[in-house]
């Protein structure tokens, strides 16, 4: 309804029906179609947006839920807090509410909140805790989100397991608690931002319509002065209530929507061409203004997960680390002193990888060590190595407990069952090829930073012991002896680098039974290790990443990173794609008394590099020493570029708690933020936004679901949640695309400009004609107006859409500002010079001696007179030189000749008006346009006539508007200083750019 009813639709029907009155069908029908068209595919785009919505956040399913004691199938939509499922129900896929876990696990993909496909393991939630996050609007803390099986996360594995201890029965279950539903849901929450989005204005659009109600002010004291005159002269009032409304349509055109569409759906069909599809084509058009963009990093930037670098192992005899062993061939056997305690086995075992339906599944970076080593896994294997030897009477001996319960088997390459003897056959170099099994996990806990296993190996009556974690907190767990010399120098330059860095960590402990390992606490497990080495992963950066950053800062367009994952990895990112550059300093921020939830928090700000160098906690600028020598040198060097890398507990402090000044100039200065949540995104694009940036967003995701809606302009690389709320979407997999549709919104918005002075100056020179003629009581006849409306100005208008945008992003962005001097120096100019040929042709007929004057009918207004003809002729090629004079070329837009199709109509319809000027009077063309007969010479003083409006109208576009522009800024300027002012900048992010480079 709000599409159909939107004003100039409206208006569109008023001017068709004062046509059809006035019985101009022809363009009446013209106009009605091109009106149904447009409402028609606007209704349906907007229908299909809608319903896609509706299928992302409407879901049902049936679910089996306890009621009265007892289970049944119902409808999830019943569901309420505090009923519970049967997370087992073969018919469940999905989770329709958020859940808690009581008892089974679960495998699940939260790709739908977190943007990331990674499987994530839930475990049961222990009963003293339920009331944490059963209570009416509890937050649910990330410690307990494990516990937690959100809306929309996809089931990949339900597993059964004996009931919790208080409960009635044995049977295995696997049952879930509702917590939340509908939009109270986390879901919920990402499609009630997706819904109501942050309102968003445009100065184009806004101006447009200013400029539109200025035409309307002229319409308006057209409809009056002619209607006076109408009365001097004494036309009929049934004659003059149509002519004056007539004149209404004339100033404000109803085909002015359709024909600055039109610049818009050329760029949407050549975005499409590119594997760009835009939802919501105003967004275009400002695309072309944007002056920031934000990128996600995970998937965006960088490719999906890590790879594995390569592995560190010890030199024992040198005490220090050996070279990088990029290749799982070259990781030596044993990589400590303890020679029962292989790193390569670390590397196959130490992880919680799962599989189902024959895939491995699991954290990205487990995964990707575990590909490293090139070794198989199978999971619920009941025995480990070969078959048991049969008794005496034909059965089976029952192996030992060691050898059946494991969890996970994991064997090296080279078959499925790897027979003992073939190993040693192999040679020392693969002895340790054997058959592991994993019997019991210490799960990763972010708290301890690490995570172990308990592994069996083949023929062994020892267990070892495995431990993966940061290598920061392995030290403390690990014999210092075992530790190489050059730890910290080798750890903390991999992570100055951006790498991440996991330790490995072992000991053998013998003769521990199945049953004794299953009772070991993780104190006894995780102490008195041997250290084995690092495994080192890095973030690929995407092939188009780099390229696309370095042309945004040719393009002088800012770029910021803003990611969920480490802060270090971030900042090596961003200096690897450019995005920081090499020689900048960056500071990263600390809470140096308190934390994030204190108000009365400190945060001290340090170089990464240089843990002496800090900001000045307030103006975040540099800090400099109060010795003289200092002071000194702090005036005479050269200040050196930094940027700032914000994480997102510092955020969250500093939009709590945090001042104004120093919340904005964090903002502004900011280039990476990392550790952001999906909130966090949303709310740092929409801080942006205040201080006057318009922001562009890309991101792959449904976690960047909030801020792709919030942003001014969108783009997901993701087709699927995350391309519902995101205006654009791409299926090119890189950043690349964004660079076009900046390419393309700025063109676009460029030929909205153009088609906008375009169709305003065709209407102030068709109002001029008409009121000149009503001034004598004579019109256009309506195949004269035909003439113009369809045969000159649609294939112009059409064609000028058609220009495409420049190769090349420019440094300066395109004017959004209708109302701004260059602007309106252009369009007034040439309405002033197109006006006064008018004049002198309507002036200059009328004093000519063959000249007579037109007879006035009370009835009718008289069509076929000398000062139509005039006007007419003259007109017809005013129409095409406006139309050449603003097709705006580079640097936004190709240049005009690049254009086929506008130099075809251009020159047609040139070619024409020229014919039309000399053409016979017995020519059908002739009677047609209701044209009278003048005198040859005539004709070549009317073609003078129009080659002098032809080099004042170009001159002046050219030279002119800017030099009158650049006048008009001069004086604008002098008296400001005249009157002590000074200019202030609309935009809030230039005044800080300012403020912290004083």
């Amino acid at each position: 309804m709000d599409e159909v009813l939107h004003p100039f639709y409206i208006f569109q029907i008023f001017s068709i029906a004062l046509w059809s009155v006035d019985d101009y069908y022809y363009y009446a029908f013209a106009i009605a179609v091109i009106s149904i068209v447009s409402i028609i595919s606007t209704l349906l785009e907007t229908r299909a947006n809608v319903q896609r919505m509706r299928e992302m956040s409407r879901f049902a399913c049936p679910v089996r839920v306890l009621r009265d004691s007892e289970w049944r199938v119902e409808e999830s939509t019943t569901l309420v807090p505090g009923d519970l499922i049967d997370l087992a129900y073969e018919n469940l896929h999905t989770f329709p509410a958020d859940v808690v876990l009581l008892s089974g696990d679960a495998i699940v993909n939260e790709s739908m909140l977190t943007g990331e496909s990674v499987p994530v393991s839930k475990i049961p939630i222990e009963p003293a805790v339920v009331r944490l996050v059963s209570a009416p609007g509890a937050e649910i803390k990330a410690d307990l989100s494990k516990h937690v099986l959100y809306n929309g996360t996809k089931i990949i594995r339900i597993r059964k397991t004996p009931p919790t201890a208080g409960t009635k029965g044995g049977e295995l279950e696997a049952v879930a608690m509702v917590l939340r539903t509908g939009f109270n849901t986390t879901k919920g929450a990402l499609v009630r931002s997706m819904l109501f989005p942050k309102p968003f204005g445009f100065a184009f659009y806004r101006d447009s319509f200013r400029f539109i109600g200025v035409l309307g002010l002229v319409a308006v004291l057209g409809f009056c002065a002619s209607s006076v005159n109408f009365v001097r002269l004494g036309i009929a009032w049934s004659t003059i209530v149509i002519r004056a409304l007539d004149l209404i349509t004339i100033v404000v055109p109803p085909a002015l929507p359709a024909t600055m569409a039109i610049g818009t759906s050329f760029a949407i069909q050549r975005l499409r061409k590119g594997d760009i599809f835009c939802i919501s084509p105003t967004r275009v058009n400002i695309g072309g203004k944007i002056n920031i963009v934000c990128f996600d990093k995970t998937g965006t930037l960088t490719e999906e997960g890590l790879d594995v670098l390569g592995v560190r192992s010890v030199v024992r005899s040198a005490n220090v680390f050996a070279e990088l062993h990029r290749d799982p061939d070259d990781v030596p056997i044993f990589g400590a002193a303890d020679a029962k305690t292989p790193l390569l086995h670390a590397l196959a075992t130490c992880h919680a990888l799962k599989v189902v339906n024959g895939e491995v599944i699991g954290d990205p970076l487990d995964l990707r060590m575990f590909e490293f080593t090139g070794w198989t896994l199978e999971e619920g294997k009941e025995g480990v190595g070969r078959k048991p030897k049969a008794n005496a009477d034909g059965s089976s001996k029952v192996p030992e407990r060691a050898q059946t319960l494991v969890q996970t088997v994991v064997r090296p390459p080279g078959g499925e069952s790897f027979k003992l003897e073939d190993a040693l056959k192999a040679g020392k170099k693969h002895a340790h090829f054997l058959e592991l099994g994993v019997l019991r996990t210490f799960d990763f806990v972010s708290s301890l930073r690490r995570m172990s296993v308990l592994v069996k190996k083949l023929k062994s009556t020892s267990v070892e012991v495995y431990v993966k974690g940061a290598p920061e907190v392995m030290v403390d767990i690990c014999d210092k002896s075992t530790l190489p010399s050059d730890y910290d120098e080798i750890l903390a330059d991999y992570t100055r680098r951006g790498f991440r860095v996991i330790a490995l960590a072992g000991k053998s402990m013998a003769g521990l039974t199945w049953i004794k390992a299953q009772r070991l606490k993780r104190e006894a497990v995780e102490s008195d290790l041997r250290f084995l080495g690092l495994v080192i992963f890095e973030n690929k950066l995407k092939p188009g990443t780099a390229p696309a950053i370095a042309t945004f800062r040719s393009a002088h367009i800012p770029t910021r990173m803003v990611t969920g994952d480490n802060v270090r990895t971030a900042i090596s990112v961003g200096r690897e794609c450019g995005m920081i550059p090499q020689l900048a300093k960056v500071y990263l921020p600390s809470f140096a008394k308190g934390g994030p939830s204190l108000p009365r928090s400190q945060i001290e700000w340090t170089d990464v590099d240089d843990e002496s160098a800090t900001l000045d906690p307030y103006s975040l600028k540099p800090a400099v020493e109060h010795d003289d020598r200092s002071v000194y040198s702090a005036y005479e060097r050269e200040p050196q570029e930094y940027h700032l890398a914000v994480t997102g507990d510092v955020f969250r402090w500093m939009m709590d708690f945090g001042a104004l000044e120093t919340l904005q100039r964090m903002l502004v200065k900011g280039m990476i933020f990392a550790r952001m949540s999906p909130d966090e995104k949303h709310e740092l694009v929409e801080r942006l936004q205040t201080l006057g940036y318009t922001v562009g967003f890309c991101g792959d995701g449904a976690n960047d679901c909030g801020a792709l809606k919030a942003a001014d302009v969108g783009l997901s690389l993701s087709e699927a949640e995350a391309s519902v709320a995101a205006p654009f979407t791409s299926r090119q997999p890189d950043i690349r695309c964004f660079l076009e549709v900046i390419k393309e919104g700025r063109a676009s918005l460029v030929t909205s400009f153009s088609c906008f002075k375009f169709m305003a100056l065709y209407s102030l020179i068709q109002f001029t004609t008409v009121s000149l003629l009503y001034s004598i009581a004579s019109t256009l006849g309506d195949f004269q107006f035909l003439y113009i409306d369809l045969f000159l100005i649609l294939p112009i208008a059409v064609t000028m859409g058609r220009t495409e945008p420049f190769p090349r992003i420019h440094p300066k962005r395109p004017t959004a500002n209708l109302i701004s001097k260059k602007v309106l120096t252009s369009l007034i100019g040439q309405i002033v010079i197109t006006s006064a040929f008018q004049f002198a042709i309507f002036f200059f007929v009328r004093s000519q001696s063959w000249y007579r004057a037109p007879t006035i009918d009370p009835d009718e207004l008289d069509i076929e007179s000398f000062e139509n003809t005039s006007l007419f002729l003259i007109s017809s090629f005013q129409y095409i030189l406006v139309a050449a004079v603003f097709c705006v070329g580079p640097p936004y837009r190709k240049p005009l000749y690049s254009n086929r199709w506008l130099i075809l109509a251009l020159t047609g319809l040139s070619a024409f008006s020229v014919y039309t000027l000399f053409m016979p009077t017995n020519s059908p063309v002739f009677s047609l346009l209701q044209f009278v007969d003048l005198p040859h010479e005539f004709h070549l003083e009317l073609l003078l006539l129009i080659i002098a409006n032809v080099v004042l109208s170009w001159v002046f576009e050219d030279v002119g508007a800017q030099r009158l522009a650049k006048w008009i800024g001069d004086m604008q300027r002098r008296y400001r200083r005249m009157r002590g002012r000074r200019k202030e900048s609309g935009k809030a992010y230039k005044a800080i750019e300012r403020a912290m480079e004083d």
